[in-house]
C-alpha cells in the first residue's frame, strides 16, 4: 500500500526526458561503439602507422575541441535546473552561451580539417586518416544538430514555452547534447593521444 509521500518520491525519480530520446540515444551510441571498436582494433593491427599519423595531429587542438564542448555541457545543463526553478529567460540566456561555446568546437574542427587537407591528409591518406575522418566527422555532424537543438531550445524559453512542470523536451534536447560531450570525452584520448 503506498502512502502520499512515496508517491510523491516515485515522481521525482522519474527518468529525465522522453523515452524515444534514450532510444535514439542508445542507437546513436551502438554506432559510436562500432566506429571506436573498428579504430582501436586498427590501431592494435598497425600501431607504427597510428603513432606517425597521430603526430600529425595537434592534442593541444584536441584539448580546447574537449573544453569547448564540456563548457558548452555545463551550460546546457544549468539551463535545464533554470527551467526546472520556472526561471525560463535565464535558461534562454545559458543556452545561448551553451550555443556559442559550441561554436568554439566548430570553428577549431573546421581549421582543422583545412589544415589536415592542405597537407594531402585526407580520407584516403592511410587507414589511421580514413577512420579519424569518419569518426571526427561524423561526430561533428552531431555536433551541428546539437547546436539547431540548443538554438531551438534557447527560444523555447525565450517565449517560456518550458515551465517547471512541463520541460521533458528540453531534459531530451539536453540529453542529446550530453551524448554528444561523452563521445567526444571517448574520442579525445583515443584519437589524439592513446599509442
Amino acid at each position: 500500500m503506498s502512502t502520499l509521500p512515496d508517491t510523491a518520491a516515485g515522481a521525482s525519480r522519474r527518468l529525465p526526458g522522453d523515452l524515444a530520446m534514450w532510444f535514439f540515444i542508445l542507437v546513436e551510441l551502438s554506432c559510436f561503439a562500432i566506429l571506436i571498436l573498428a579504430f582501436a582494433i586498427t590501431q592494435m593491427l598497425h600501431p607504427e602507422m597510428f603513432a606517425q599519423s597521430r603526430a600529425a595531429l595537434d592534442s593541444s587542438t584536441g584539448l580546447a575541441l574537449t573544453l569547448s564542448l564540456l563548457t558548452s555541457g555545463l551550460f546546457a545543463a544549468l539551463a535545464v535546473e533554470q527551467v526546472r526553478m520556472g526561471q525560463s529567460r535565464r535558461a534562454a540566456w545559458l543556452l545561448l552561451a551553451a550555443l556559442l561555446t559550441s561554436c568554439v568546437y566548430v570553428v577549431l574542427k573546421l581549421d582543422e580539417y583545412g589544415h589536415l587537407a592542405s597537407l594531402g591528409l585526407g580520407l584516403e591518406h592511410n587507414t589511421f586518416f580514413t577512420l579519424y575522418w569518419i569518426l571526427t566527422g561524423f561526430h561533428f555532424l552531431h555536433v551541428l544538430l546539437g547546436m539547431v537543438i540548443l538554438g531551438w531550445m534557447a527560444d523555447r524559453c525565450r517565449r517560456r514555452a518550458y515551465s517547471a512542470q512541463n520541460h521533458a523536451g528540453m531534459e531530451s534536447g539536453v540529453l542529446y547534447w550530453h551524448m554528444v560531450d561523452m563521445v567526444w570525452v571517448l574520442l579525445f584520448p583515443l584519437v589524439y593521444v592513446l599509442n
